[in-house]
């Protein structure tokens, strides 16, 4: 039986008398990566958010390995890294600085060093954050959620913003982790990266989930031929094509 390290159950959150998550239940087994797809606005930014206790639900509730982030806070942040799609730093902050600063925050961090490499910033280390290209600072934003030698990481649209050949850099680096056990959560606009990096996927609309499953079985479900296809059908869409 696989292990389960998060468990979403009937979340549901409204803002402004909106639903923006409306009941939405799914699993992420350790060890797999797992994909929140749908468009802006679906609600995967507010689902993480409420995951990770950073929002209060209405209703429903989510755990990470068994407990409530909102009151474990440190205990579920000893084994989960974070890359959100906004992060402020510091001003006159270098790369190797905020590396360092993150270092500090754990017991047992990773090789920061090790970790530009990987993904490509080790020209940069005394290079200052506000002068590096939209990219550069998303790459760093993944390097900094892995400092901490996470179990898990949410990884929230990792790659928005990067070139195609840095893009498949941070997939490459990514199966490498996964090959040594750790779990990822991720959101992403790209369909290749989906069908490159996932073992499953949940697909929302207006935060709701529409189906789940393996790449292949949503492709088998929707009758198409990939992922961008049957993504396309099961958001009504398909006849944009």
């Amino acid at each position: 039986m696989n292990e389960q390290c998060i468990q979403v159950k009937n979340l549901t959150k409204s803002f402004s008398g909106r639903k923006v998550i409306n009941e939405l239940s799914f699993e992420v087994n350790k060890g797999e990566v797992f994909a929140l797809l749908g468009h802006n606005g679906a609600g995967k930014s507010t689902t993480i958010d409420l995951i990770l206790g950073l929002k209060c639900p209405d209703e429903g509730n989510a755990t990470i390995f068994g407990m409530d982030a909102a009151k474990h806070r440190k205990k579920v942040f000893e084994k989960v890294g974070v890359q959100l799609q906004h992060t402020e730093y510091q001003n006159m902050m270098t790369v190797e600085e905020a590396c360092m600063e993150y270092a500090s925050l754990y017991k047992k961090p990773s090789d920061y060093k090790a970790l530009l490499h990987s993904f490509g910033l080790s020209d940069l280390k005394k290079s200052y954050i506000n002068k590096l290209s939209g990219g550069e600072k998303q790459k760093l934003s993944v390097v900094l959620a892995l400092i901490g030698n996470p179990e898990l990481v949410f990884l929230d649209e990792l790659t928005t913003g990067l070139d195609v050949a840095a893009r498949r850099e941070v997939w490459r680096t990514l199966k490498h982790l996964k090959e040594k056990g750790l779990t990822i959560f991720l959101t992403t606009h790209y369909m290749e990266e989906a069908e490159a990096l996932c073992d499953h996927v949940c697909i929302i609309k207006s935060g709701e989930k529409v189906i789940e499953g393996t790449i292949a079985e949503i492709v088998n479900a929707s009758g198409k031929t990939d992922l961008e296809e049957a993504y396309l059908y099961f958001m009504g869409e398909e006849d944009l094509l």
